[in-house]
């Protein structure tokens, strides 16, 4: 044997040496399958949350982020998608597609996100512990409170609420909106939608008929807050929203809700101790409860258009203003 030829055959044998632990080494890699009900700045900041925190930990992951578009039969394919490629730990951002990844993933964790209620949804028999390969984090919003607040700039007689039927977070909310206006001797205005595309003639509908609109963290409402914003300040009616992410861009008088990029990080945490090797049983809900997970917005251009004033209190206390066209985050 040739010395040329002794150094071609240990160089070769080097290079699959190199190649068999890069392909052990991406073997190795964790997929997370992640499923979003739709596309808005909350949720996208929640799957930005997520995986953010996953590459700080230094994990060897990557990512399968789809996007159901709104639509449950879609949720449902991306949930086969995930159990047919077998990802390593399935992520289901908002109730819907929460709901698909339980209804057919098997052997396979689940963390859900942003689920208001996740004992309604049928995710969890109980908060305070998770079930057989489901746990999260509940984004339960604080109603009462956003309504008050709402109430320190406009005096309300009629409420409206307009709401997604067929998602289970918004049907819980709405309940809550309905008791709320009750204790505060609102008279309660709702309006169901099954789509997106039906939002704007539902705000139609019931703007001549309210003081006031709320809108909770009902994924495919506030997916058309365009539309929702678009037809409320031509009739002069304030819109308080739950989810401050979502509302930056939009003409909504006042938005007090969580930081779901904050959620994202939380979520993230949950879904590294669970590819760490804690049990989902382990890990009872979680909820966003530090005074540093709550944002407020308020716009000072929508309350100038609308002639209402903002008390300096809610100004002072808000984490973001929009004012003279300009976002000011503090």
């Amino acid at each position: 044997m040739s010395k040329k030829f002794s150094v071609v055959m240990v160089f070769l044998a080097v290079s699959l040496l190199c190649a068999a632990s890069v392909f052990a080494a991406d073997s190795a890699k964790k997929v997370i399958g992640i499923s979003k009900i739709v596309s808005h700045p909350a949720l996208d900041a929640v799957v930005k949350g997520i995986q953010d925190e996953l590459v700080a930990s230094k994990m060897n992951v990557a990512f399968d982020v789809q996007n159901a578009n709104g639509d449950i039969s879609t949720a449902a394919s991306i949930a086969n998608k995930f159990q047919s490629e077998k990802v390593t730990l399935a992520v289901g951002v908002a109730t819907p597609t929460a709901q698909a990844l339980v209804n057919t993933l098997k052997g396979i964790p689940i963390v859900f996100s942003a689920v208001t209620d996740p004992v309604k949804a049928g995710l969890v028999t109980s908060l305070k512990k998770g079930d057989k390969s489901v746990t999260g984090v509940s984004d339960m919003t604080p109603v009462k409170q956003q309504i008050e607040l709402l109430m320190k700039m406009k005096k309300i007689k009629r409420l409206g609420h307009i709401y997604t039927s067929s998602e289970e977070n918004a049907v819980v909310l709405a309940g809550i909106v309905k008791q709320v206006c009750a204790e505060l001797k609102i008279e309660f205005i709702p309006m169901t939608v099954t789509k997106s595309a039906e939002v704007k003639q539902a705000t139609e509908s019931i703007i001549r008929r309210v003081d006031a609109l709320y809108i909770s963290t009902d994924n495919t409402v506030v997916s058309a807050m365009s539309a929702v914003t678009e037809v409320a300040m031509k009739a002069k009616v304030p819109v308080m929203s739950a989810d401050p992410s979502s509302s930056e861009s939009y003409d909504v008088l006042a938005a007090w809700g969580f930081d779901y990029y904050k959620m994202g990080r939380a979520t993230g945490k949950m879904v590294i101790e669970i590819l760490k090797g804690k049990k989902t049983e382990q890990i009872p809900t979680r909820f966003m409860t530090k005074a540093s997970d709550v944002d407020l917005m308020i716009n000072l251009d929508v309350a100038k258009k609308l002639g209402l004033t903002v008390p300096k209190d809610l100004v002072k206390t808000a984490n973001t203003i929009r004012e003279n066209g300009k976002l000011v985050k503090k």
